[in-house]
């Protein structure tokens, strides 16, 4: 078994007949972690907890009691909490701050017997496209380590691209799973809003942040899926507004492709790629019909009104008061003032900003209620369309990974999640196949009715054998 390339299936046959070990595994991760993540720099931490995980692993191997994910390496991205070890989000406002308990989504993992290796780097506070707006600097791609990982999953993807581990876990509140999962090709995840509990993870956007996978493939993707699935009890932050609908397993295939996509900027070679796969899949059996949702090209205006608001309540707690980062100031006033001027880097500060404005007298009804008017019709448009196709397709990234420091105006990077931002605002699921190109990765984006990640993954399995 080649390490690097080995799904979890083939992981778990090895472990299985007794030719490796998890802690064989762990050795492997850590050795691909030293030889590629000096110049990617995925990890902003390998955890001395993991050999411990790999040894409980090995005694549930032995006596018979392997679940799924038991002995497999995964990734966990810094702003998902692991009890006993640190968790920042990428900020220095949360600096040496120790997480006392765990995310129901790690839990569950922790359940499985895996093996938790490290924690990646992300966007502070996950609001970026690139890793780059990091408290420990960038994650580059593992293809061109020239370019960006993508954002603000970038640590994650790249952990998987590289080899390091065959799972990660991610968080998308606006395409933060897809885009960098398209950019570094590998398989991308954003589930059906409140699928997976939110709890332990750094809030962002609490009506747009999910947990997700990242995985080498989409039988990984959603056997990790599977596995978080599931409400939690006590601290539920699964929901149950969209369950009992949608399309649980779609049989028929039948693709629309939204109008828009031709409008909203993309590149000819991601354009080449993107219907040279959708001849695959008719060879596949798939139907291709265009659908009319120009209310797509709205989603920029809609999401950077809905996601700043949100952020600024959210991020409200980090004060210097209670935990993580403080300086001091002339009494609490200033303490909070100096704190939160040199505790959050640009992009926090400037959509905590741009949200208390969109929340304030007088301006509240004239842009965060038309907001969220327009995230309605939105959400209508695109079940209307889901009535009549099995599935919506378009490129995930309009072109493939930047170059670092490429895009320096913050109205450019919030352009380059044009088209991952609708699933985010109407809650639909969402995953990211890479389509097979010369060169540098570009993913295709497959969008299901509520509940459809069933379909998702045949449709995404069926990219893969195309």
């Amino acid at each position: 078994m080649q390490y690097e390339k080995a799904t979890v299936q083939d992981m778990r046959e090895v472990l299985a007949k007794g030719d490796s070990s998890a802690i064989d595994l762990l050795k492997e991760a850590k050795r691909v972690i030293a030889e590629k993540d000096g110049e990617v720099k995925a990890f902003v931490e390998v955890f001395d907890s993991a050999e411990e995980d790999a040894k409980r692993a090995d005694t549930m191997l032995k006596e018979g009691r392997a679940m799924p994910l038991t002995g497999i390496p995964i990734a966990i991205k810094d702003n998902i909490c692991i009890a006993g070890n640190t968790v920042t989000a990428a900020s220095k406002m949360l600096e040496g701050f120790v997480s006392p308990y765990d995310a129901t989504v790690t839990a569950r993992l922790r359940a499985q017997g895996a093996v938790l290796v490290g924690r990646t780097n992300l966007d502070e506070f996950a609001m970026g496209s690139s890793t780059e707006r990091s408290v420990y600097g960038t994650t580059y791609n593992p293809h061109d380590t020239e370019r960006v990982s993508g954002g603000s999953s970038g640590g994650s993807a790249a952990a998987v691209a590289m080899g390091a581990v065959p799972l990660a876990l991610g968080s998308d509140t606006g395409g933060s799973i897809r885009q960098p999962a398209s950019f570094c090709g590998i398989v991308g995840l954003k589930p059906t809003y409140g699928a997976l509990s939110r709890h332990g993870l750094i809030a962002l956007g609490s009506s747009l942040d999910v947990i997700g996978p990242l995985a080498r493939t989409a039988d990984d993707a959603k056997l990790l899926f599977e596995v978080l699935q599931g409400e939690e009890g006590q601290y539920d932050s699964t929901v149950e507004i969209f369950a009992g609908i949608g399309q649980k397993n779609n049989t028929e295939k039948i693709i629309g492709v939204p109008d828009a996509v031709t409008t909203v900027g993309i590149s000819q070679e991601t354009l080449d790629a993107f219907n040279a796969t959708l001849e695959r899949l008719k060879g596949k059996g798939y139907t291709v019909r265009e659908v009319s949702l120009p209310i797509m090209e709205k989603a920029g205006a809609i999401y950077y009104i809905i996601q700043p608001a949100e952020a600024s309540s959210n991020l409200a707690r980090f004060d210097g008061v209670r935990y993580g980062y403080h300086k001091d100031g002339k009494e609490v006033w200033g303490d909070y003032v100096q704190t939160r001027s040199s505790g959050f880097g640009e992009e926090v500060s400037r959509r905590i900003v741009v949200g208390s404005y969109v929340l304030s007298a007088g301006y509240y009804d004239a842009y965060y209620k038309k907001a969220v008017a327009a995230r309605d019709a939105m959400r209508q448009a695109f079940l209307k369309e889901l009535q009549e196709v099995s599935i919506l397709v378009m490129p995930t990234t309009p072109d493939i990974a930047f170059k670092e420091g490429a895009i320096q105006d913050p109205i450019a990077m919030y352009a380059e999640d044009r088209l991952t931002l609708q699933a985010n605002l109407t809650g639909l699921p969402a995953i990211s196949i890479p389509m097979a190109v010369e060169g540098l990765p570009r993913g295709m984006q497959v969008i299901g009715d509520y509940n459809s990640e069933e379909t998702l993954f045949a449709c995404a399995k069926d990219i893969e054998q195309s």
